[in-house]
Protein backbone atom coordinates (compact mmCIF):
# COMPACT_ATOMS: atom_id res chain seq x y z
CA UNK A 1 0.00 0.00 0.00
CA UNK A 2 2.65 2.67 0.41
CA UNK A 3 4.72 1.41 -2.37
CA UNK A 4 1.53 2.53 -4.27
CA UNK A 5 1.33 5.69 -2.66
CA UNK A 6 4.76 6.53 -3.02
CA UNK A 7 4.16 5.50 -6.69
CA UNK A 8 1.40 7.83 -6.73
CA UNK A 9 3.16 10.62 -5.85
CA UNK A 10 5.89 10.26 -8.19
CA UNK A 11 3.87 10.07 -11.17
CA UNK A 12 1.04 12.24 -10.27
CA UNK A 13 1.41 15.95 -12.28
CA UNK A 14 1.95 17.95 -8.81
CA UNK A 15 5.20 16.13 -8.36
CA UNK A 16 8.69 18.00 -8.98
CA UNK A 17 9.99 14.82 -11.03
CA UNK A 18 6.70 14.21 -12.99
CA UNK A 19 7.30 15.23 -17.02
CA UNK A 20 3.70 17.33 -16.42
CA UNK A 21 5.10 18.99 -13.45
CA UNK A 22 4.86 22.99 -14.76
CA UNK A 23 8.42 23.25 -12.64
CA UNK A 24 9.91 19.64 -14.03
CA UNK A 25 13.38 19.83 -16.46
CA UNK A 26 10.77 17.74 -18.66
CA UNK A 27 8.30 20.58 -18.66
CA UNK A 28 10.72 23.23 -19.12
CA UNK A 29 12.39 21.50 -21.74
CA UNK A 30 9.62 20.65 -24.00
CA UNK A 31 8.48 24.59 -23.10
CA UNK A 32 11.69 25.17 -24.85
CA UNK A 33 10.92 22.79 -28.01
CA UNK A 34 7.25 24.51 -28.66
CA UNK A 35 8.81 27.61 -29.83
CA UNK A 36 11.45 26.16 -31.94
CA UNK A 37 8.69 23.71 -33.58
CA UNK A 38 6.69 26.93 -34.26
CA UNK A 39 9.38 28.75 -35.76
CA UNK A 40 10.48 25.71 -37.69
CA UNK A 41 6.71 25.79 -39.17
CA UNK A 42 6.77 29.03 -39.98
CA UNK A 43 10.13 28.72 -41.49
CA UNK A 44 8.45 25.78 -43.81
CA UNK A 45 5.68 28.17 -44.77
CA UNK A 46 7.47 31.39 -45.44
CA UNK A 47 9.91 30.48 -48.01
CA UNK A 48 7.20 29.05 -51.28
CA UNK A 49 4.57 31.63 -49.77
CA UNK A 50 7.61 34.17 -50.73
CA UNK A 51 8.60 33.20 -53.75
CA UNK A 52 5.04 32.76 -54.81
CA UNK A 53 4.71 36.46 -53.92
CA UNK A 54 7.25 37.27 -56.31
CA UNK A 55 6.42 35.44 -58.85
CA UNK A 56 3.24 36.61 -58.59
CA UNK A 57 4.58 40.58 -58.85
CA UNK A 58 6.60 39.41 -61.73
CA UNK A 59 3.85 38.24 -63.62
CA UNK A 60 1.33 41.34 -63.25
CA UNK A 61 4.56 43.43 -64.23
CA UNK A 62 5.54 41.61 -67.32
CA UNK A 63 2.04 42.09 -68.11
CA UNK A 64 1.94 45.81 -67.79
CA UNK A 65 5.27 46.25 -69.73
CA UNK A 66 4.55 47.43 -74.00
CA UNK A 67 6.38 43.85 -74.91
CA UNK A 68 8.34 43.98 -78.23
CA UNK A 69 8.53 40.61 -81.03
CA UNK A 70 11.98 39.88 -79.66
CA UNK A 71 10.63 40.00 -75.69
CA UNK A 72 7.49 38.44 -76.39
CA UNK A 73 8.88 35.77 -78.11
CA UNK A 74 11.30 35.37 -75.23
CA UNK A 75 8.43 35.41 -72.80
CA UNK A 76 6.03 33.04 -72.90
CA UNK A 77 4.92 30.07 -71.12
CA UNK A 78 6.39 27.74 -73.69
CA UNK A 79 10.33 29.01 -73.68
CA UNK A 80 10.25 29.42 -69.27
CA UNK A 81 9.06 26.25 -69.17
CA UNK A 82 11.61 24.77 -71.51
CA UNK A 83 14.31 26.91 -70.00
CA UNK A 84 13.71 25.78 -66.69
CA UNK A 85 13.66 22.08 -67.58
CA UNK A 86 17.10 22.70 -68.79
CA UNK A 87 18.04 24.56 -65.32
CA UNK A 88 17.07 22.05 -63.24
CA UNK A 89 18.29 19.47 -65.35
CA UNK A 90 21.96 20.36 -65.50
CA UNK A 91 21.55 21.44 -61.99
CA UNK A 92 20.48 18.21 -60.65
CA UNK A 93 22.80 15.86 -62.86
CA UNK A 94 25.72 17.91 -61.43
CA UNK A 95 24.77 17.56 -57.84
CA UNK A 96 24.15 13.53 -58.28
CA UNK A 97 27.89 13.59 -60.15
CA UNK A 98 29.04 15.34 -56.95
CA UNK A 99 27.54 12.72 -55.14
CA UNK A 100 28.89 9.79 -56.36
CA UNK A 101 32.62 12.18 -56.49
CA UNK A 102 32.56 13.48 -52.97
CA UNK A 103 31.23 11.29 -50.91
CA UNK A 104 33.37 8.46 -51.31
CA UNK A 105 36.70 11.02 -51.41
CA UNK A 106 35.61 12.65 -48.55
CA UNK A 107 35.72 9.01 -46.53
CA UNK A 108 38.84 8.65 -47.92
CA UNK A 109 40.22 11.66 -46.74
CA UNK A 110 38.64 11.43 -43.40
CA UNK A 111 41.06 8.05 -42.40
CA UNK A 112 43.94 9.15 -40.69
CA UNK A 113 46.56 6.44 -42.63
CA UNK A 114 45.55 8.46 -45.73
CA UNK A 115 47.11 11.67 -44.45
CA UNK A 116 49.23 11.64 -47.43
CA UNK A 117 46.43 11.85 -50.02
CA UNK A 118 44.49 14.20 -48.04
CA UNK A 119 45.70 17.38 -49.04
CA UNK A 120 46.09 16.31 -52.61
CA UNK A 121 42.42 15.67 -52.47
CA UNK A 122 41.46 19.03 -51.05
CA UNK A 123 43.29 20.74 -53.10
CA UNK A 124 42.18 19.50 -56.16
CA UNK A 125 38.71 20.39 -54.49
CA UNK A 126 39.42 23.96 -53.66
CA UNK A 127 41.16 24.64 -57.14
CA UNK A 128 37.14 23.53 -58.38
CA UNK A 129 36.52 26.80 -56.32
CA UNK A 130 39.21 29.26 -56.67
CA UNK A 131 39.01 28.91 -60.80
CA UNK A 132 36.54 31.05 -62.11
CA UNK A 133 33.62 29.06 -63.60
CA UNK A 134 34.07 30.68 -66.42
CA UNK A 135 37.15 29.57 -66.99
CA UNK A 136 36.84 26.51 -66.72
CA UNK A 137 33.77 25.97 -69.22
CA UNK A 138 36.15 27.83 -71.36
CA UNK A 139 38.65 25.07 -71.22
CA UNK A 140 36.55 22.34 -71.61
CA UNK A 141 35.04 23.88 -74.98
CA UNK A 142 38.12 22.63 -76.54
CA UNK A 143 38.64 19.46 -75.86
CA UNK A 144 34.92 18.34 -75.15
CA UNK A 145 33.13 21.43 -77.94
CA UNK A 146 30.17 23.23 -76.50
CA UNK A 147 26.86 21.52 -74.59
CA UNK A 148 25.37 19.96 -72.07
CA UNK A 149 28.09 17.66 -70.95
CA UNK A 150 30.47 20.77 -70.61
CA UNK A 151 28.02 22.74 -68.22
CA UNK A 152 28.49 19.85 -66.45
CA UNK A 153 31.59 19.65 -65.58
CA UNK A 154 31.73 23.14 -64.36
CA UNK A 155 29.56 22.47 -61.95
CA UNK A 156 30.47 19.44 -60.62
CA UNK A 157 34.00 21.40 -60.24
CA UNK A 158 32.67 24.15 -58.91
CA UNK A 159 30.29 22.07 -56.23
CA UNK A 160 32.12 19.20 -54.92
CA UNK A 161 33.65 21.33 -52.28
CA UNK A 162 31.00 21.72 -49.55
CA UNK A 163 29.78 17.73 -49.84
CA UNK A 164 33.62 16.59 -49.67
CA UNK A 165 34.48 18.93 -46.69
CA UNK A 166 31.49 18.15 -44.78
CA UNK A 167 31.86 14.37 -45.28
CA UNK A 168 35.17 14.46 -44.04
CA UNK A 169 34.11 16.69 -41.11
CA UNK A 170 31.15 14.55 -40.32
CA UNK A 171 33.01 11.19 -40.41
CA UNK A 172 36.00 12.86 -38.53
CA UNK A 173 34.04 14.23 -35.69
CA UNK A 174 32.49 11.16 -34.84
CA UNK A 175 33.46 9.70 -31.41
CA UNK A 176 35.85 7.37 -31.33
CA UNK A 177 34.07 5.40 -28.13
CA UNK A 178 31.43 4.72 -30.90
CA UNK A 179 33.47 3.50 -33.06
CA UNK A 180 35.26 1.39 -30.64
CA UNK A 181 31.94 0.31 -29.10
CA UNK A 182 30.92 -0.92 -32.85
CA UNK A 183 34.40 -2.94 -33.67
CA UNK A 184 34.16 -4.48 -29.63
CA UNK A 185 30.72 -5.87 -30.75
CA UNK A 186 31.87 -7.62 -33.78
CA UNK A 187 31.48 -5.32 -36.60
CA UNK A 188 34.13 -5.16 -39.56
CA UNK A 189 35.19 -1.93 -40.74
CA UNK A 190 33.06 -1.56 -43.57
CA UNK A 191 29.68 -2.15 -40.92
CA UNK A 192 31.35 0.66 -38.47
CA UNK A 193 31.37 2.79 -41.37
CA UNK A 194 27.63 1.94 -42.76
CA UNK A 195 26.24 1.48 -40.03
CA UNK A 196 27.64 4.06 -37.60
CA UNK A 197 30.14 6.46 -38.53
CA UNK A 198 28.17 7.88 -42.01
CA UNK A 199 24.64 7.50 -40.54
CA UNK A 200 25.94 9.54 -37.62
CA UNK A 201 27.31 11.97 -40.15
CA UNK A 202 23.94 12.30 -42.24
CA UNK A 203 23.63 16.35 -41.29
CA UNK A 204 26.65 17.06 -42.08
CA UNK A 205 26.91 15.43 -45.32
CA UNK A 206 22.88 17.24 -46.31
CA UNK A 207 24.01 20.76 -45.15
CA UNK A 208 26.74 20.26 -48.28
CA UNK A 209 24.54 18.66 -50.33
CA UNK A 210 21.85 21.61 -49.84
CA UNK A 211 24.92 23.78 -50.28
CA UNK A 212 25.84 22.03 -53.51
CA UNK A 213 22.82 22.09 -54.86
CA UNK A 214 22.38 25.79 -54.59
CA UNK A 215 25.72 26.61 -56.06
CA UNK A 216 24.66 24.62 -58.88
CA UNK A 217 21.92 25.77 -59.49
CA UNK A 218 23.45 29.78 -59.29
CA UNK A 219 26.41 28.90 -61.68
CA UNK A 220 23.66 26.50 -64.21
CA UNK A 221 23.08 30.14 -65.68
CA UNK A 222 26.62 30.24 -66.66
CA UNK A 223 25.90 27.03 -69.15
CA UNK A 224 24.49 29.72 -71.46
CA UNK A 225 27.88 30.45 -72.50
CA UNK A 226 28.31 27.16 -73.36
CA UNK A 227 25.21 26.25 -75.91
CA UNK A 228 23.98 24.14 -72.17
CA UNK A 229 20.75 26.13 -72.28
CA UNK A 230 18.91 26.97 -68.93
CA UNK A 231 17.63 30.71 -67.91
CA UNK A 232 21.02 32.21 -67.99
CA UNK A 233 20.19 32.85 -72.13
CA UNK A 234 17.59 34.85 -71.22
CA UNK A 235 19.91 36.41 -68.82
CA UNK A 236 21.94 36.76 -71.64
CA UNK A 237 20.35 37.79 -74.73
CA UNK A 238 18.71 40.29 -72.46
CA UNK A 239 21.82 42.40 -72.02
CA UNK A 240 22.76 41.50 -75.41
CA UNK A 241 19.83 42.89 -77.07
CA UNK A 242 19.28 45.92 -74.19
CA UNK A 243 15.76 44.22 -73.33
CA UNK A 244 15.40 44.58 -69.41
CA UNK A 245 12.24 42.86 -69.02
CA UNK A 246 14.30 39.33 -70.55
CA UNK A 247 16.65 40.11 -67.83
CA UNK A 248 14.71 40.32 -65.13
CA UNK A 249 12.35 37.30 -65.53
CA UNK A 250 15.60 35.27 -66.06
CA UNK A 251 17.20 36.92 -62.95
CA UNK A 252 13.81 36.58 -60.91
CA UNK A 253 13.41 32.77 -61.80
CA UNK A 254 17.02 31.80 -60.96
CA UNK A 255 16.59 32.92 -57.46
CA UNK A 256 13.35 31.34 -56.92
CA UNK A 257 14.62 28.20 -58.19
CA UNK A 258 17.47 28.82 -55.74
CA UNK A 259 15.07 29.56 -52.97
CA UNK A 260 12.87 26.29 -53.39
CA UNK A 261 16.03 24.50 -53.65
CA UNK A 262 17.15 25.61 -50.46
CA UNK A 263 13.49 25.03 -48.94
CA UNK A 264 14.05 21.85 -49.97
CA UNK A 265 16.96 20.93 -48.84
CA UNK A 266 16.07 22.15 -45.56
CA UNK A 267 13.15 19.34 -45.19
CA UNK A 268 14.85 16.95 -46.46
CA UNK A 269 17.48 17.35 -43.99
CA UNK A 270 14.96 17.53 -41.13
CA UNK A 271 13.43 14.17 -42.43
CA UNK A 272 16.40 12.14 -43.46
CA UNK A 273 18.40 13.40 -39.87
CA UNK A 274 18.98 10.17 -37.72
CA UNK A 275 16.73 9.84 -34.58
CA UNK A 276 18.81 11.89 -31.77
CA UNK A 277 21.02 13.32 -33.42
Amino acid sequence: MAADTLTADVLSPDSPDSPDAPDSPGARTAGRARPFRRAARLRVLLTPAAVCAVLAVLYVWVGAQDLDSIERRSLNRSVILAKAVEHLEMALAATALVVVIAIPLGIVASRSRNRVVTPVILTAANLGQAVPCVGILVLCTFLMGVGFQTALVGLVAYSVLPVLRNTMVGVQQVDPALVEAARGMGMTRGQVLRRVELRLAVPAILAGLRTALVLAVGVATLGAFVAAGGFGELIVNGLKLNRMPVTVVGGVLTACIAFLIDWLGAIAEDMLRPRGV
